[in-house]
């Protein structure tokens, strides 16, 4: 009786070609699916400042003045220490009351330009400006290429970052 026993399995070859095979399709998609993930982390930064911003006009409102620089963005979730500020907040102006990370793990940086002292001048520029937010991107450094923000920083030309505009 000469039976032939069934086929189980794969040989070599036949696994060598399939990984092949597997290889350049991943060699094809990969770097496809890698840059679509930057742009939507991009994005994703630039919604959150976005929402970050319209929390600021909101708690600039309530408060006639957008927070310092020192109190940050902070200022959004926690009411201040003053009693007499205290009674006009009327946070928390983020969703949830807690601050957003950014798509990279980091916490978004803030900068506002109106807190120099000189009276009426600096009243003027508060109201003139609006706070910069910023998300030190993929690198999470500050100050480099890859930086999202809603507006160029100061004597930066607007190819030196990613610039969402925060203004209306």
């Amino acid at each position: 009786m000469n039976r032939r026993s069934k086929r189980r399995g794969l040989t070599l070859l036949e696994l060598m070609i399939v990984l092949i095979i597997l290889v350049g399709l991943m060699a094809i998609v990969g770097p496809r699916l890698l840059g679509t993930q930057k742009k939507a982390d991009v994005r994703t930064a630039q919604a959150q400042i976005g929402n970050l911003a319209s929390a600021l006009k909101m708690y600039a409102v309530d408060m006639k003045t957008f927070p310092l620089t020192e109190e940050g963005l902070e200022a959004l979730v926690s009411a201040p220490e003053d009693e007499a500020l205290a009674k006009n907040w009327d946070g928390p102006y983020v969703e949830g009351g807690k601050l957003p990370m950014d798509p990279w793990g980091s916490s978004f940086q803030y900068e506002f330009g109106g807190e120099e002292s000189g009276g009426d001048a600096s009243k003027e520029k508060s109201a003139s400006t609006f706070p910069r937010i910023i998300s030190l991107g993929p690198d999470r450094q500050p100050g480099t290429s890859d930086d999202i923000s809603n507006q160029a920083a100061e004597g930066d030309k607007e190819s030196g970052s990613t610039s969402t505009d925060g203004q209306t």
